[in-house]
């Protein structure tokens, strides 16, 4: 599939990717498509979601047709939304189940959080809880509109707009609490092992910090030796124009930011080697994110988060291509204050002592269940003793006047049975009290 630069700009496809070293020594178009399927995942938690309605909506003759005319301020802007009423039928309809997937998901995600914090609510406000979803329509559940494709626009833009500060954020979290077990790895030691470790890891950073130099990302020296380290080119031909082309790997016109962060892979492995202990490979990633950004702010005049090729020839007619400042690692400053990695511990300090007075909540609720288990089990038996005793009495209790007797198991005897002795009874009786009948045709006295 071949996408519009405007597409590429709402589904930023490459800002969650991270980019590998371009192989222009034979048998290219298997990594080019490895390259395109890992490049769908957005980084959003709505990502799914989002390939999808594109994914659909590009099966529509019309609508695709429109998409490949549309500019970059015709998706962001939401004027592309409204062709959505010309797309087939079949593609409104697969529309609407997917959004209907993606509330009962959103549902699911809701009913996931209320539990966790141990939030009853009976009479739940869906309607009202999916108002915090800006991708959807909450108040249409069951149809996918323009409106719909409006929202899920300009959210996943904005959304991809802050992308960037959120992992510089994460990052310099990452960073602070890597010192903070560093600190307390080296309270858990004696005096002469914590002096011995110190030096140790001392000795790592600075082993780090000999690395070669590093050419400003951009700059004619870093793309020089792309040219002629990984295109395999000669040095004294470079040409942006040719050099640009190689790069667009999907053919699409633009380097997007995948491409572009794949530039920097040399001299990314001038400063990190994930056999070496000192290196660290999310330093590696946060340092690429810092290149792209730099080209970013120096050649995307139009913002739009792609360089096309009048851009980037542009950008080497600069000053600042020839002769740019020296690049400075991460290495080179401190990404956080004392005042902020103390705030961050205390944060720390906090969440422990909330996860243990949850967790001993949850250990007086499970002794409570244990008791009341054990009660439990001591009235089950109890019951049954006393079934047993009943039972006993039972068969050993006899029966009744008038009460039909029982057998020897403490069972009711068949009613044939029952008149067995009654008339045995009865035979004997009769033969005791009744008087003989005179025997029949005696002969005479004489």
């Amino acid at each position: 599939m071949t996408w519009k630069p405007g597409w590429l700009l709402l589904l930023c496809l490459s800002a969650a990717v991270r980019s590998v070293p371009i192989d222009r020594n034979g048998g290219n178009e298997e990594p080019k498509e490895e390259a395109q399927e890992e490049s769908m995942d957005t980084g959003l938690y709505y990502d799914r979601y989002l390939r999808e309605v594109i994914e659909v909506l590009e099966t529509d003759p019309h609508f695709r047709e429109k998409l490949q005319t549309a500019n970059t301020e015709d998706i962001k802007n939401g004027r592309l939304s409204k062709e959505l009423d010309l797309v087939g039928h079949h593609v409104r309809t697969r529309l609407d189940e997917l959004k209907r997937q993606e509330v009962s998901r959103l549902r699911m995600l809701l009913k996931a959080k209320l539990d966790s914090t141990n939030t009853q609510s009976l009479q739940m406000d869906h309607a009202s809880l999916l108002k915090q979803f800006e991708h959807l329509d909450p108040h249409n559940q069951n149809t996918f509109e323009a409106k719909d494709l409006e929202l899920l626009i300009s959210t996943a833009t904005k959304d991809l707009e802050n992308y960037d500060a959120e992992r510089h954020e994460e990052f310099k979290r990452y960073e602070m609490l890597k010192e903070h077990e560093r600190r307390e790895y080296l309270k858990g030691l004696d005096q002469e092992k914590r002096e011995k470790e110190e030096k140790r890891m001392q000795e790592l950073k600075e082993k780090h910090r000999q690395h070669p130099k590093v050419n400003a990302p951009g700059s004619v020296a870093q793309l020089r030796e792309v040219w002629e380290e990984t295109d395999r080119l000669d040095p004294r031909e470079f040409n942006p124009k040719t050099f640009f082309k190689l790069h667009d790997t999907n053919d699409d016109g633009v380097l997007d930011e995948q491409e572009l962060e794949a530039l920097f892979t040399k001299e990314l492995e001038k400063v990190y080697d994930p056999k070496n202990e000192e290196d660290d490979m999310m330093e590696m990633e946060e340092e690429r994110l810092r290149m792209r950004e730099q080209v970013m702010k120096n050649v995307d005049t139009n913002k739009d988060r792609l360089v096309s090729l009048d851009e980037f020839i542009k950008s080497t007619e600069k000053t600042e291509f020839n002769n740019p400042k020296e690049w400075e690692t991460l290495d080179a400053k401190p990404l956080y204050t004392e005042e902020e990695l103390q705030q961050f511990e205390a944060e720390l300090r906090d969440r422990e002592e909330e996860l243990k007075r949850r967790a001993e909540t949850l250990r007086q609720e499970q002794e409570l269940l244990r008791e009341r288990g054990k009660a439990l089990e001591a009235q089950r038996r109890e019951y049954q003793q006393a079934v047993m005793e009943m039972s006993q009495r039972q068969r050993e209790q006899p029966p009744a006047d008038g009460q039909p007797p029982a057998g020897p198991n403490g069972e009711l005897l068949a009613p044939e049975h029952r008149a067995e002795e009654p008339q045995a009874a009865a035979d004997v009786q009769n033969q005791n009290n009744l008087p003989a009948e005179p025997p029949q045709n005696l002969p005479a006295h004489t």
